[in-house]
Parts: C-alpha cells; structure tokens; sequence
C-alpha cells in the first residue's frame, strides 16, 4: 500500500512538473529578480543621482515645484526618496474639460536641488515584477495561469516530499561526476535545502490570489458583487470636496513626522494632497510596508492642509486581514533589509534551479534508452528544444533586456515597449537556435552568449554614463556598482557553466561504445 502510494505520488510529481515546469522556472527566475525590483529600476535609470538628503528636505523641494508648475491641479502625488529608491518622482492632473481629468503629468526631481531630471524612458525592474504574475499577458488571463502554475507547484513540492523516504539523507549525498546521479543529487540538495523558503512563496502566492482561487464565499456573500467585497476592504479615503474658495497650504514636511507619531514609528512612501489650491485642501500621508512584514495596504494618515487639523487615521486591522497582509509581505520581501534580500535572492535561485535540474532529469533518464539507436522521438526532441529555449534561452533575453537599456536611444518612441520588445524577440531566436542546433551544441552556444552578454552589461555601463567609477564612489551608489558586479559575476558562472559542458561532451566522446551505460538514476525512486 505504501509503495504503491509513492509510485502514484511520484507519477504526479514527474508531470505536474514537467507540463509546467517551464512556466514556473521564468516565473521564479523573474520572480527572484523582483526581490531587487528597485534596484533594478535605479541601475536602469542612471541619470536618477543618489543624494544624502531627509526626506522632509525632498518633500520641500517637491511642494515648491508643484507650487510653481501645478497650482492649479486636482491632486498631487510626491514619491519620497528611500534607501533602496533615490528618486524624488511627482505627478498631477490639471483639470480638463467638461470637468473631465487632464494628462497624467509626472517630473523626476533632483532630490538635493529640486531640479528636473531627464530620466529615459524604461520599464526598469517593473517589468519582472509584472511578469512574474502576469506573464506578459492581458488581464486577468496571465494571472489565473500564473496561479494555475503555483498551485501545481505545491502539489509537485508536496508529491515530492511524499516520494523521497530518504530525502535527508539525499541531502547530504552528492557524487560529482555521475551524469544523471549527480543531477537528482543536486535536485535533492536545492530542494531540501529550501523547502521551507518553496512552500512559503508557492503557498502565499495562492492567499494573495485567493478571490480568484475561492471566490465562491465571495459570490455568495456580495451577491456576485466582486467590487463591492474589494470596496468594502479597501475603503476609499474621502477627502473634503473643493470648496472653490482658494487656500494657502501649509509646508507638508511638518505632516510626516506627525504622521510617523500616529504609527509609533515607521517609513512614509508616499504623500497626496487634494485640491492643493483651495480651502479645503487635504494632505494624506502613506506609509510604506519597508519597516514591517504586514503588507501595508494604502495604510494613510489625513490631515487639513490649510489649518494642519487632524483628521482621519485608517483603523487597526481585523485579524483576517493582518494574516494575509503578512502572506502578502513574506512573500513580496519589502521588509527584508540587505541581508535578508539577499537570502530571498539565493533562495529565489535554489528554487529556479531545483525546477531546472528536474527537467534535465526528465530529459535525461528518456534519452539513455534511444542512445544506441541514435533516434530520438520527437516528443523527446520537442522537450529538448523547450529546455534549451526555457532556460539559457532565458537568461539571453534578461541579458539582452539590460542591454538594450544602454544601447537604445534615448529619444526613441516607445523606448521602455521597446526593451521588452528586446527581450522576448531575443528569447524567440533562442527557441529558433535550439530547433535548429542538436542539444549539447545548442546547450554550449546559448550559455556562452549568456556569458558574454552578462560580462558586456557592466562594460557598456561604463561606456554610456558620464559618471566615473570614482564618483559613483563618492556618491555612495553601491546599488548601480553591485549590479555591475552581480552581472559580471553571473556571466563568470555561465562561462563556467558552458566550458563545463563542453568538456563533458569531449570526454563522452572519447569513451569506448561499449563502457557507455545508464547511470542508477532511480536509488529511492522511479522517476516516470
């Protein structure tokens, strides 16, 4: 009975992930970079400068350029400079006509001098975070794939935790050298490792989406009414209507620490003011979900912005909604300073290559019984190619993403569209090369223009921006010289990775036909 549940389970846990393997290995790739969303997006906006300034001193800077240039405006929004985010962004939207709302004008302010930068046009590290969740694809179709796929991840985990009796003890196992054994041990080692780390990140992403996943409580208490339940949770502020009677408003810095007071502490991301020009101007301060694990939803604090009054603070929590803010916040990581980021970032990849090893195994186990007969199926060769694709193929077109952020001119039409445009171009060619390729050739390229393109990306860095090495030094911008180096770093790897491979290939070649055998691949479980 035991064993044969544990085939059964291990059958499940073969195809569940195989048929979504590929998905979730760019979900979790991208999904891993999203840890360092910010940083991205500043390394992608080299003319955004680091300054050492409070925030109250860029809040200043900020209301007196919207003074100036947007009076009259319906509403502000001033994005506050953080330890992860030096830019100082504001927007507007001037009345338009027939009481209809203007253009959606936004600015990126020097933090320190208040002056207008003029930052290009790019998606930044939106743009994984995005598709992380949404693969590129309309809403709310890309979301309910991605969910799909998370769901079947927890099932292969649980399955696969099933499976392995001796899991801990293949934790401890690794033979190098052993072709397919050393690819189960290394899939054992990353799975085990970080186990907690997968069941946390597959399980959170099922609560955040859990309207979509369950919503049947929901259609049965709101009568169908899915915005009403998203109303009700997340009350809208309601801010004093203009009066049409025009008002000074007061210097908004004094709000923040008032703010900071009404929490005990804690950040402010953002700060919004209604109807700045009139009597009845409203100032709302927003904090930001940096200093806590609970996800902050548009937690705010509201004050009178011509006489300072107080006058709103959202209430505490209810206990439903605190449990799943907390989901929300593990698994998003704004919380987590340097360190702990960056265990989220390994772990992210421990997860990406824990997917990656088990198609390799898949792939691997098939191909030794056609290796005599020197035919191999198509469906093999189909899983082959989409291995190739799915994974160095991948990791080109992140390459070529940060490339083309230095390459493309700046005046360009559509420069951020554009970058991306880059990107999936570049992972087509990738599944074009691996048709037209044999496998370890395919393997060897592709890894190899990863590398050199990895390498490339702090090279052009330095070859496009005014800004030297020493006075990225001076300035203290460890953000855009760590990303240099993790780039670097990840091309030494897949040159690494791609000699590795071929040497491999070399000494395959050189062994006699008859000392070829497969490997023990199955030691505690029949791999399907």
């Amino acid at each position: 009975m035991k064993e044969g549940l544990r085939q059964a389970m291990a059958w499940l846990h073969t195809w569940t992930g195989l048929i979504f393997g590929w998905m979730l290995f760019a979900i979790f790739l991208t999904g891993t970079l999203s840890y360092f969303n910010d940083e991205i997006s500043h390394w992608m906006r080299p003319e955004v400068p680091v300054r050492q300034v409070s925030s109250e001193a860029s809040l200043t800077l900020a209301q007196h350029y919207l003074q100036q240039h947007a009076a009259g405006a319906g509403r502000w929004v001033i994005s506050l400079p953080s330890a992860r985010d030096p830019g100082l962004s504001v927007s507007w939207q001037m009345p338009g006509n027939e009481g209809r709302r203007g253009p959606r004008e936004q600015r990126q302010l020097d933090p320190l001098s208040g002056e207008v930068l003029q930052v290009r046009d790019t998606r930044g590290g939106d743009f994984f975070y995005r598709f992380h969740f949404q693969l590129q694809m309309p809403h709310p179709w890309g979301r309910w794939l991605s969910t799909s796929a998370a769901m079947l991840m927890l099932v292969a985990l649980i399955t696969g935790i099933i499976t392995h009796k001796k899991i801990f003890k293949d934790f401890f196992t690794f033979r190098p050298r052993k072709g397919q054994r050393s690819w189960l041990d290394g899939h054992n080692a990353v799975g085990v490792l970080v186990l907690p780390f997968h069941l946390m990140i597959t399980y959170s992403s099922l609560v955040i989406f859990m309207y979509m996943v369950m919503p049947a409580s929901i259609l049965v208490a709101y009568q169908g009414d899915t915005d009403g339940f998203f109303s009700e949770l997340f009350p809208a502020s309601e801010s004093p209507k203009a009066q049409g009677q025009p008002g000074q408003l007061l210097a908004l810095a004094p709000f923040v620490e008032r703010a900071r007071e009404q929490w005990g502490g804690g950040q402010v991301s953002l700060v919004t003011v209604s109807h700045p020009g009139d009597i009845k101007a409203t100032v709302n301060v927003m904090r930001s979900s940096a200093d806590r694990v609970m996800h902050e939803f548009g937690s705010a604090v509201a004050f009178d912005g011509v006489s300072g009054a107080f006058l709103t603070a959202d209430p505490a929590r209810p206990a439903p909604m605190v449990i799943a803010g907390g989901f929300y916040g593990l698994h998003l990581g704004h919380f987590a300073g340097p360190t702990l980021r960056w265990l989220y970032f390994i772990c992210g990849l421990a997860g990406t290559a824990m997917i990656g090893t088990g198609l390799v195994i898949w792939l691997g186990k098939r191909q030794l019984k056609h290796a005599r007969s020197g035919v191999m199926p198509f469906e093999l060769r189909l899983v082959e190619v989409l291995n190739i694709a799915s994974m160095s193929g991948l990791l080109i077109a992140v390459a070529v993403f940060f490339c083309a952020n230095r390459l493309l001119p700046e005046s360009l039409a559509g420069r951020g569209e554009w970058e991306v445009n880059c990107f999936f171009i570049t992972w087509g060619l990738s599944l074009v090369h691996a048709l037209v390729r044999r496998g370890r050739a395919a393997w060897i390229e592709q890894l190899a223009l990863a590398a050199g393109l990895f390498c490339v990306v702090p090279l052009l860095d330095a070859l496009s921006s005014e800004q030297s090495l020493r006075v990225l030094l001076a300035q203290g911008d460890w953000t855009r010289l760590g990303f240099d180096l993790t780039c670097l770093c990840s091309g030494v790897f897949l040159a690494w990775a791609a000699w590795k491979m071929q040497r491999a290939g070399q000494l395959s070649g050189k062994t006699p036909a008859r000392a070829v055998r497969a490997p023990n691949v199955a030691s505690n479980v029949e791999v399907n």
